[in-house]
């Protein structure tokens, strides 16, 4: 393995740019390939079972690019096929739920920790067993919100109707007297400054994704693999399932840059 080989990102539509912008910012050196699933979003509602399937597919369209680490940058993929994946593969895979675990409880002052993602993340307990596994007194509130990703996946964040569904739909934990709040799809900090003004400032919210590339820098040292300044100019590369257009509107306002290319895939990758 070359240490100048990409790190891949997936998820289920754009939500996983919120990961790479903080890669961008935590790991200038590193090349980037980054798969969002936009045309089968959002994997929420769906089966684990296809849940699964899904993510197989993208894993292995990112593997035929050589990738060196995999980063699920999908809460609800991570929830269901985390485990089989990482089981797989002979290259590091990190998810997105036990970094913003860990933060969360380094950063609550009451034990009461709220967590928000889509339907399946929430099913799936993932957060609410880890942070009991780690912090059993931890009282968790957890809540779906499935109108959010659709908000988000057409670029419709910043709208009146973007505030309007944020507010109804976090009314609930506003009673539940948290100090903090995991935003536990990758999604969501797109939203964020609407949810910090529902919840209000005494609520530290959680990236998650943030989060989550801290330890994938770990990672990259501790099997000696991060990258060096050499290839520091080497073009990101970023795919879609669904509208190379849309994805690309999305993703040159989050990121801040308009040099980017998108290009659209089909999944599965016929061999």
């Amino acid at each position: 393995m070359n240490n100048h080989e990409a790190i891949g990102f997936i998820d289920s539509g754009v939500g996983g740019l919120t990961v790479v912008k903080e890669a961008m910012r935590q790991l200038p050196n590193e090349r980037l390939i980054y798969l969002g699933d936009t045309a089968r979003c959002p994997y929420g509602p769906r089966p684990a079972e296809q849940v699964v399937q899904f993510t197989w597919e993208m894993t292995n369209f990112l593997l035929e690019k050589n990738i060196k680490m995999l980063v699920i940058a999908c809460n609800t993929a991570t929830a269901v096929a985390l485990e089989e994946i990482k089981a797989q593969l002979d290259i590091p895979v990190v998810g997105v739920i036990l970094p913003g675990t860990r933060a969360a409880l380094k950063a609550t002052k009451n034990n009461r920790v709220g967590v928000i993602g889509t339907a399946g993340t929430i099913k799936s307990l993932a957060y609410e067993t880890a942070l009991k596994s780690k912090a059993p007194n931890t009282f968790v509130s957890s809540l779906a919100c499935p109108k959010f990703v659709p908000i988000v996946e057409s670029n419709e964040f910043h709208s009146s109707v973007a505030k309007k569904v944020v507010s109804e739909t976090l009314n609930p934990l506003q009673l539940k007297k948290l100090d903090t709040l995991i935003l536990g799809c990758t999604h969501y900090p797109l939203l964020r400054p609407l949810i910090q003004n529902v919840m209000g400032s005494h609520v530290k919210l959680i990236d998650s994704g943030a989060e989550t590339v801290s330890e994938v820098s770990m990672l990259l040292d501790y099997f000696d693999i991060a990258n060096t300044p050499n290839y520091a100019n080497e073009a990101n590369e970023f795919y879609t399932t669904g509208s190379a257009k849309m994805f690309k509107a999305i993703a040159d306002d989050w990121l801040n840059l308009e040099t980017i290319t998108v290009e659209q895939v089909r999944l599965p990758i016929e061999k």
